[in-house]
């Protein structure tokens, strides 16, 4: 199936305006990364945490008083996805189940009009929450890396480090966004949870599809249009796989949008997550996996220009 009959678009002809907006977007990500920061689940941090509902829409700021004459600190409470729901999270740990008892009864004595009912409650001791931390960020990167092995070790060395640079730029592009948007509006209470962790890895598995596909047909190519420079053959490729593309990211993009604004609380950051990197996943494939490929080579090739050009002026006057 093929949406488009034939395309002649210059993909590659436009690479260095889109370098530059990558660059762009990742900087303000990364600033808002270092100044606003993003929340972590409870998952990675450890701690207390409830999930309460009331009869009727209560006071974020009564419920974090109420919590704070408890005596807890470094609080985090914000509604959870209906208003009649509310997360309160503390980092405060003990013995047993004392720490929930005591929210649970904190919230009884200040809302007893509002019938507050706890519909979760999780406890995370710290040195779990620490290892979580550690094995999630060592998933990623092995995966990066035994990315770049394989796709180094299918076409060129180059073409792995495409793929991987395309993938960084992908997660470094969405986990800027997620900081960005956090807390924004109820729909975008984001925290880095195992969730997210596995939205990443997923957007990683299918941003590489795309990008292996994409270099395959660079490569069928190459055999057919030796005249052809290397441009040209990867905006042919590009062309001819736009269909492609477009039908397998455009149907994973709608169920994920659906997971994103139906799919509830728990899987709205997977969803959004996997909805972002679904555009950055397509884009990065064509603008910047293939286009480094591009210009690394071209930069290749110049050298060696050079190098003849130079060996000509050298021997030239001799052979005269």
């Amino acid at each position: 199936m093929r949406l488009f009959k034939e395309t002649h678009i210059d993909f590659m002809g436009k690479r260095k305006q889109w370098y530059t907006i990558s660059l762009i977007v990742i900087l303000i990500g990364m600033i808002s990364l270092v100044f606003k920061g993003i929340d972590y689940g409870i998952d990675f941090v450890g701690g207390t945490e409830l999930i309460v509902q009331f009869s009727s829409e209560p006071d974020i700021g009564q419920v974090r008083s109420s919590m704070e004459n408890a005596g807890f600190q470094k609080l985090e409470i914000k509604t959870y996805g209906d208003p009649l729901k509310v997360l309160v999270r503390t980092e405060s740990q003990d013995v047993g189940t004392l720490i929930a008892d005591k929210m649970k009864t904190e919230l009884l004595k200040t809302f007893p009009d509002k019938n507050p009912t706890v519909l979760e409650e999780t406890k995370i001791g710290p040195k779990v929450g620490a290892e979580l931390r550690r094995d999630a960020f060592y998933a990623i990167v092995v995966s990066l890396i035994a990315i770049m092995v394989y796709v180094g070790f299918r076409f060129k060395f180059i073409y792995g480090i495409g793929a991987v640079v395309a993938l960084f730029h992908d997660v470094l592009i969405t986990l800027g966004i997620i900081s960005l948007l956090d807390g924004l509006t109820p729909l975008t209470n984001f925290e880095i949870d195992q969730n997210m962790i596995a939205a990443f890895l997923t957007l990683v598995g299918l941003s590489v599809n795309d990008t292996v596909v994409i270099f395959d047909r660079i490569r069928e190519n190459q055999k057919i249009y030796r005249t052809l420079s290397l441009g040209e053959i990867m905006n042919k490729s590009l062309n001819q796989t736009l269909s492609r593309t477009i039908i397998t990211s455009g149907t994973v993009f709608i169920v994920t949008v659906i997971l994103f604004l139906f799919g509830g609380e728990v899987n709205r950051g997977f969803g959004f997550a996997m909805t972002f990197g679904i555009i950055t996943g397509t884009y990065s494939s064509i603008y910047i996996a293939s286009a480094i490929v591009l210009d690394y080579t071209n930069m290749k090739l110049g050298k060696k220009t050079k190098s003849v050009m130079k060996d000509k002026t050298v021997y030239e006057p001799i052979a005269q």
